[in-house]
């Protein structure tokens, strides 16, 4: 079977080569699965550049997320039939032809639920659900979040609103409001002359409770200068490469409370029916269409070099995927 692999950190479209691997043997409580589509997320490229939390041994394959059908079942597994579709996540090789995986991570998958949709169902969208529940935002108030044309974003915004959460979503460019809008997503700011100014006019002077960060740097300070009295700042990422830069003052007077949102550090002590619950809420808004993930171009598993330097480019308006299949 062909594998994605790399022997050394660094660039991605400059270190991955297609491979050839053994096929997997599933053990037991695992499964093999064929794989046919799995997105490239940011965390891939920065694992294969060596400069992610985690450092897999090399040579390793990359990938961590996608979409398969079921071709065998290890000792003891039950529940699962080969032939089903499923979505898997938290895979360290993903984009391989076939892979091995627990069957208990495994989510099937309605008919309703599209194969491109399928592939990208669990990472991102789960990390939106769990941020949302995280800042434990009520119905009615008011969330304002920055880089809103991000993947996680755009889900947040969509989940927010099924659950009658009012969000502001803060954007650089203007073309981004068209984007966002098309997903049905409103309450788009974008962040030049007096925005401050217009999302007061939004939320009619109610208070914000919580604010997402994605950027850091100076975005930090100018969300915190939106906050409600006792608001939420949470750190979801920093894209600018800079440290937050907020002022004591504000968090002094406004009693404000700074949190930092990591995924995978809370997956590690998240019940299993916990997570069961959170997974089953994303199948069902997805094959409602009430949650819609963006595919922004497909790239054969030959053609990897060309996926890579896509999946780095600015101003996607969605997930980049390998077609692993074929």
């Amino acid at each position: 079977m062909r594998v994605l692999s790399y022997s050394r950190f660094g660039k991605p479209e400059e270190v991955l080569t297609l491979a050839e691997s053994q096929r997997p043997e599933p053990g037991p409580g695992e499964v093999r699965l064929r794989m046919h589509l799995s997105p490239i997320h940011n965390h891939d490229l920065i694992t294969i550049a060596g400069n992610y939390g985690y450092k897999p041994p090399l040579p390793a394959v990359g990938g961590s997320e996608g979409y398969g059908v079921i071709d065998q079942l290890g000792e003891g597994v039950s529940g699962l039939a080969p032939g089903q579709r499923v979505a898997v996540s938290g895979l360290k090789g993903a984009w391989a032809q076939e892979v091995v995986a627990r069957a208990a991570s495994l989510v099937p998958l309605p008919d309703t639920v599209d194969d491109e949709t399928a592939a990208q169902l669990i990472a991102m969208p789960l990390s939106a659900l769990t941020l949302l529940e995280f800042t434990g935002i009520q119905p009615g108030s008011w969330l304002v979040q920055n880089a809103a044309t991000g993947a996680v974003a755009k889900v947040l915004a969509q989940l927010a609103k099924v659950r009658g959460v009012h969000v502001v979503n803060l954007v650089r460019r203007a073309e981004a409001v068209a984007e966002l809008e098309a997903l049905g997503i409103g309450n788009v700011v974008v962040t030049a002359g007096d925005w401050k100014k217009e999302v007061s006019a939004l939320t009619g002077g109610a208070p914000i409770a919580v604010a997402v960060d994605g950027v850091g740097g100076t975005a930090s300070g100018d969300l915190l200068s939106v906050l409600g009295e006792h608001g939420q700042l949470v750190a979801f990422g920093a894209m600018s490469g800079q440290p937050m830069q907020i002022s004591a003052g504000e968090m002094i007077f406004k009693q404000a409370v700074v949190k930092g949102f990591w995924l995978g550090k809370m997956m590690e002590t998240m019940p299993p029916e916990e997570m069961r619950r959170l997974v089953g809420e994303l199948v069902a808004r997805a094959a409602s269409g009430q949650m819609r993930l963006q595919t922004d171009a497909v790239f054969g598993i030959a053609d990897a070099a060309r996926a890579m330097r896509a999946a780095a480019e600015s101003g996607r308006k969605g997930k980049v995927l390998v077609r692993l299949a074929g």
